[in-house]
């Protein structure tokens, strides 16, 4: 068994600065399956290290009574980088400031830079494939000179990830319910995380169009079943993006909770040894993400809600006023903001202050809405 704490050390692009990634492994070391957890990579989202302060000791403990049967790798604050972006008392924390990058976007496509390796290597033993799979993507990573601060820290982290078999992203919304966001395949997967999470919706999307993290892992399997039907290859990298609530929920009661929901799930999975606690109640069955409506402000206004975070609400029904603050109606004047589909509000923006191209909620419908494009993310 084993608890322990590293600390890597990242050169910025300055000269005389560092900064330590701090990280934690924990399990037997030949457990076959593997378990990758992290947080804040989009720095200014800190719910989710709240979150990993309180499932560190119960792993800790789990460690030392021999309960493990996964290796755990955690990144409780995976994006220093991110959280040193404090300006003019303003944290930043979402965009690499050299290279205006949103951290969770543009992360390596797995496929087009492995699936010519692996295609001639596969076999016809599903759990040698695994392990090509894996060996080719860390041969590819090993091959790797990153450069700039962001790349040095994404490499690291994807050298620590590459061959786990659970994958989870913790982040948070502005103001929201608790949600994932996961591709179809891993959705297959985790039912019983939406369950335990107590997740208000699951918003499925082979490819949301951003490079996300949760994204890169699921993609490399889901293609090369795809392209190789021959070949027995077992989906091998569920992973997900789990949004605990809003930026502002970072307490002690939601993190504890959230962390012994994530040891339920464990168990129910066999990754810990022992019977749950407790049987959590159904989440709601998964939507497709382009069903999600993502509501915005067409010009600056102060918003003015109408609808609380889970209300069910109609096509054409007003879920905000936008109050005017300039032109002849300024600040008297209030436009209603209409939903453009049916579904329930799972999120709301926590500062009132808005400008056009704003987003001022998210309704998940069920049915997929032409305007969602090709794009789905909010950026």
């Amino acid at each position: 068994m084993a608890f322990e704490r590293f600390a890597h050390r990242i050169p910025h692009d300055a000269p005389g600065t560092v900064t330590d990634l701090v990280f934690f492994r924990a399990g037997p070391a030949d457990a076959k399956k593997k378990v990758y957890l992290q947080a804040a990579l989009h720095a200014d989202e800190q719910p989710g290290i709240m979150v990993i302060h309180h499932l560190l000791p119960l792993l800790q403990k789990a460690d030392a009574d021999g309960a493990l049967n996964a290796r755990f790798v955690i990144f409780p604050m995976v994006n220093p980088l991110g959280m040193d972006q404090i300006h003019f008392q303003v944290h930043g924390g979402r965009y690499d400031d050299r290279s205006g990058t949103n951290f969770n976007r543009k992360w390596p496509d797995l496929y087009k830079e492995t699936g010519k390796r692996i295609a001639p290597k596969l076999t016809d033993d599903a759990e040698e494939n695994v392990r090509i799979i894996r060996e080719t993507v860390k041969s590819w990573l090993d091959s790797l000179d990153p450069g700039p601060a962001l790349h040095k820290l994404r490499h690291f982290v994807m050298t620590e990830a590459y061959d786990a078999d659970y994958v989870l992203d913790l982040h948070c919304d502005n103001e929201a319910l608790n949600h994932m966001f996961v591709t179809p395949d891993s959705m297959a997967e985790l039912t019983e995380l939406a369950d335990w999470m107590g997740s208000a919706a699951q918003l499925t999307a082979e490819d949301s169009g951003g490079g996300s993290f949760d994204e890169v892992w699921p993609s490399l399997w889901t293609r090369l079943r795809a392209a190789h039907p021959d070949k027995p290859i077992p989906f091998s990298a569920v992973a997900a993006t789990l949004e605990y609530r809003g930026s502002a929920d970072v307490f002690d009661d939601l993190g504890q909770r959230d962390a012994e929901n994530l040891v339920g799930f464990f168990q129910s999975k066999g990754l810990i040894a022992g019977t749950p606690a407790r049987t959590p109640e159904k989440a709601p069955e998964p939507t497709p993400l382009n069903a999600t409506q993502i509501v915005r402000a067409t010009r600056p206004g102060l918003l003015a809600y109408r609808v609380a975070l889970g209300d069910t609400v109609e096509k054409g029904q007003p879920i905000a006023d936008l109050i005017a603050l300039d032109g002849p109606d300024a600040f008297t004047a209030r436009t209603p903001i209409l939903a453009g589909t049916s579904g329930r509000v799972l999120s709301r923006k926590l500062t009132k202050y808005v400008v056009p191209g704003d987003s001022v909620a998210k309704i998940v419908g069920t049915e997929p809405l032409d305007e969602r494009g090709e794009y789905l993310l909010e950026d």
